[in-house]
């Protein structure tokens, strides 16, 4: 998984880059065809804000967070990214294994 990490009036420190690197693991164990993740951290007046934009086969998925806290938006929005990513995968494999209709002959 590529992971990208960025802030908006914000300097990105190796503390906060490790627990956004954490955090966005635990997605990785659930669904591991992720192509690109890439992380918004931004922080306004008395708003932190965390945003999450992951690249799928075929699509893409969005998530935002906020909070008063910086970490605890970025733990609001792990959980939703990884609600969001399971219920992808679960998508995907409910198509992948439908078996296939078949038409029945009346009988004579």
């Amino acid at each position: 998984m590529n992971l990208s990490i960025s802030g908006r009036h914000l300097e990105v420190t190796p503390a906060i880059r490790e627990y956004v690197l954490n955090k966005m693991a635990r997605v990785s164990r659930h669904f591991d065809n992720v192509i690109v993740t890439q992380v918004m951290l931004s922080v306004e007046r008395l708003k932190h804000t965390a945003e999450v934009t992951m690249r799928v086969r075929g699509k893409d998925i969005h998530c935002e967070a906020n909070d008063d806290n910086l970490y605890s938006a970025i733990d609001l929005l792990a959980d939703k990214i990884d609600r969001q990513v399971i219920k992808y995968k679960s998508k995907i494999q409910d198509h992948a294994h439908e078996p296939a209709k078949r038409q029945e002959v009346p009988a004579e």
